[in-house]
């Protein structure tokens, strides 16, 4: 995507998302996940991620560099970015906000709102600036964005 006046380009915008998720990085919250992959399972847990159009076109080009070019179907409610082969992240790197600071309670519990509200904030002006329409399921988003 060219950048066109108060738009950043594609680029721009996903190294802006990448600086959120090292500030969240450098947040002094304990968590420790023990990658049970407890949360990556949506129908389980009752939460799916959303994601702004910033995160989606992170996600979807991290999904694209494994050889993807579509999410596979998980009838089991399994997030679609589950490996059902070693039940790993095929993004981890560039996994969502939302999967970032949504921690089952054996790792520590999800993050409080408050304490990461300035980083949800970024995300929603890089999706506004990005022609998005708001956070969007993790389906949803990535699929619209491949």
């Amino acid at each position: 995507m060219p950048a066109r006046a108060g738009r950043p380009s594609a680029a721009a915008a996903l190294d802006e998302v990448r600086r959120v998720y090292r500030d969240l990085d450098a947040r002094p919250v304990e968590r420790h996940c023990e990658l049970r992959t407890q949360c990556c399972h949506f129908k389980l847990t009752g939460k799916t991620p959303h994601l702004t159009r910033g995160e989606a076109l992170l996600a979807a080009r991290a999904l694209k560099a494994t050889g993807r070019k579509s999410l596979p179907s998980r009838p089991n409610g399994a997030c679609p970015l589950l490996d059902p082969q070693n039940s790993r992240c095929l993004i981890y790197e560039d996994r969502p906000f939302g999967c970032r600071t949504h921690f089952c309670a054996a790792a520590g519990g999800p993050y409080a709102r408050r304490e990461v509200i300035d980083l949800i904030r970024r995300l929603e002006e890089i999706d506004e600036q990005l022609g998005g329409d708001g956070p969007r399921t993790l389906p949803a988003a990535i699929s619209s964005e491949l």
